[in-house]
C-alpha cells in the first residue's frame, strides 16, 4: 500500500524529469555560463582569463553609445508592444464578426507573421528606397507627389521604418492571441447585455475586455521578450548605422562582440538585457496577478 502511494507522489516529478534536463542544459547552463563570463576578463580572440568582478558592467556603462542604445531601446519595446497591442486587437474584433471573405482575411494576416523577419525587412528596405522603390513609385502614380521622396533622410526617420517593420510583423501574432480569447467568450453573454440596453463600449468594456485579459497578458509579456530581443529587422535595414545611432540593446551587443571585438563589456550587456526582462516580466505578471486576486 504504502508503494504504491510513493509511487503516486513522485509519479508526477519522474514525468517532468526529461523536460527539466533540457531545460537546464539547453536554458539554464548557458545563462550561468554567461553570468561567469560577464566577471571575467576576455580576449578579443574569446579566450577567457582571471576574474576582474565588476570590470565589464562598469566599461559597458562608461562606452559612448550605451546611452542612446538604451534610450533607442525602450522607444523600440514600447512603440512596436503598445501600437502592436492596440491595433491587433482592433483587429481581432473586426475578424471575430462574421462578414464574406473573413477565411480569407485570417490567410493575409498571417503572412507578415510568417514569414521571416529579414525577408520582411529586406523587402521593406526596398520599398522605401529613394531611387527606384514601390513607395514613391505608387505616389508618384497616383499623382499625390510631384518628385520623390526620401524616406531615409536621417537616423531619425530611419529608426521610425524599423519600428513600423516591428509593428507590421507584430500585429498578426497579437491578433490571433486576442482571437483565441473572443471565441471562447460565450455569446450568450452578449445577447443578455443587449437585451439590458447594453451598448457597444459597455459591452467591450464590461464583458470584451475582462474576459480577454488573460490572452492580452500573454500576449504582452510574450511581447516585450521577443520585441527586446529582435535582431532581424534592424541589423538587415541600418546595421545601426550611422555610429549606432539606430542600434537596439541586441543588435549593438552583437556588433561590439563581433565587429569592435570588446567581448567583456557585450557579455555584460547581455546580462544587463536579460535582467531587464526578467524584472519586467515579473512587475507585470505581479501587477496582473494582484488586479485578478482584487477581483
Amino acid at each position: 500500500m504504502s508503494t504504491g502511494l510513493n509511487r503516486t507522489k513522485w509519479e508526477p516529478y519522474l514525468w517532468l524529469l526529461p523536460s527539466t534536463l533540457l531545460v537546464s542544459v539547453f536554458v539554464l547552463f548557458p545563462i550561468l555560463i554567461v553570468f561567469k563570463l560577464s566577471f571575467s576578463e576576455i580576449s578579443q580572440a574569446g579566450v577567457v582569463g582571471k576574474f576582474i568582478g565588476f570590470d565589464n558592467y562598469v566599461e559597458a556603462l562608461k562606452l559612448p553609445a550605451f546611452k542612446t542604445v538604451m534610450m533607442n531601446t525602450l522607444w523600440w519595446v514600447l512603440s512596436v508592444v503598445i501600437l502592436s497591442t492596440v491595433l491587433g486587437f482592433i483587429i481581432a474584433l473586426v475578424l471575430n464578426q462574421k462578414f464574406r471573405g473573413r477565411k480569407i482575411a485570417h490567410a493575409i494576416l498571417v503572412f507578415p507573421w510568417a514569414t521571416s523577419l529579414v525577408i520582411q525587412a529586406s523587402v521593406w528596405n526596398y520599398i522605401i528606397k529613394y531611387e527606384y522603390g514601390n513607395l514613391n513609385n505608387v505616389l508618384l502614380n497616383l499623382g499625390i507627389i510631384k518628385q520623390a521622396i526620401n524616406f531615409r533622410s536621417s537616423y531619425q526617420v530611419e529608426f521610425i521604418w524599423e519600428c513600423w517593420v516591428g509593428i507590421f510583423v507584430t500585429v498578426p501574432f497579437v491578433t490571433f492571441c486576442v482571437l483565441s480569447g473572443l471565441q471562447s467568450i460565450d455569446v450568450s453573454l452578449y445577447e443578455a447585455a443587449t437585451m439590458d440596453g447594453a451598448g457597444f463600449w459597455h459591452k467591450l468594456r464590461h464583458i470584451t475586455l475582462p474576459l480577454v485579459k488573460p490572452s492580452l497578458t500573454v500576449s504582452t509579456v510574450l511581447n516585450i521578450i521577443y520585441v527586446f530581443n529582435s535582431f532581424p529587422i534592424v541589423y538587415t535595414m541600418t546595421k545601426g548605422a550611422p555610429a549606432h545611432k539606430t542600434d537596439t540593446m541586441i543588435t549593438y551587443l552583437y556588433m561590439l562582440s563581433f565587429y569592435e571585438r570588446k567581448k567583456g563589456p557585450a557579455t555584460a550587456l547581455s546580462v544587463i538585457g536579460f535582467l531587464i526582462l526578467c524584472l519586467c516580466a515579473g512587475i507585470y505578471m505581479v501587477t496582473v496577478m494582484r488586479k485578478e486576486d482584487q477581483q
